[in-house]
């Protein structure tokens, strides 16, 4: 499946640093793309970078409210008629210079931005993405979750979790028939234009630029379910 402009991609945390260049490449297929962020200021200018033909519709959700979640999803569904792709960019870090530093307030506020949006998007929408045909949900993760470092602990170990969790929606879909595909998007970092203008002599070595991370979302529509389906991809920068 390629997207066109009958396809319809939710984009949670699409105020985010990449969710910009998420929106342009996803609207630039033709996509409707609904852009959650948890304030108006931020989905509105999500969606405010999107390119035609597509539209970017933007929607304030509390994706740690399951229930509001659901009834979201719920929504979408009747309002355009299909979900062919979520992805999650819901992000956040917390860290410390060693590991016996770790509070694990950062752990509780880890789990609840990368972990249970994670898990409440993942259950509100699944079944719309089986019923699409050839849906996407798709995770951003980072090398941190297979190699943390000391100070790491909370964010490596949220991380991991996250993964896990997507690889269990992937193997769902692998056991429905591969009509849909859950994929883990890998990176050490995300470049923005904004962070390069800020430190112009900035090497960030290893950093993966969004516009590049927002081309391998686009790909990933463009390939067959079973083929992408449980992948774990690492991202060159």
């Amino acid at each position: 499946m390629s997207l066109n402009t009958d396809s319809v991609v939710v984009v949670a945390g699409a105020g985010g640093g990449a969710g910009g260049a998420v929106v342009r490449a996803l609207t630039a297929t033709g996509a409707t793309v609904i852009g959650i962020d948890t304030t108006t200021e931020n989905a509105e200018r999500a969606a405010a970078v999107a390119v035609g033909p597509g539209r970017a519709v933007p929607a304030v959700v509390d994706l740690l409210d399951l229930d509001a979640t659901k009834a979201f999803a719920e929504g979408v569904l009747k309002e355009h008629g299909r979900v062919d792709g979520v992805i999650h960019l819901v992000g956040g870090w917390r860290g410390s210079k060693t590991f016996g530093e770790t509070k694990l307030e950062d752990w509780e506020l880890l789990h609840k931005l990368l972990i249970q949006t994670l898990q409440h998007t993942s259950l509100a929408f699944h079944d719309a993405l089986d019923a699409a045909g050839d849906g996407r949900f798709v995770l951003i993760s980072a090398t941190a979750a297979s190699a943390p470092t000391a100070g790491n602990a909370a964010y490596g170990a949220a991380k991991a979790a996250a993964e896990a969790w997507t690889l269990a929606l992937a193997d769902n879909f692998k056991k429905g028939g591969d009509n849909a595909a859950a994929v883990v998007l890998v990176v050490k970092a995300l470049l923005t234009d904004a962070m390069k203008e800020a430190k112009p002599e900035g090497k960030f070595p290893g950093y993966t630029h969004v516009d590049d991370l927002a081309s391998e979302i686009v790909k990933l529509f463009g390939q067959s379910a079973a083929e992408v389906n449980g992948t774990r991809v690492r991202l060159a920068p």
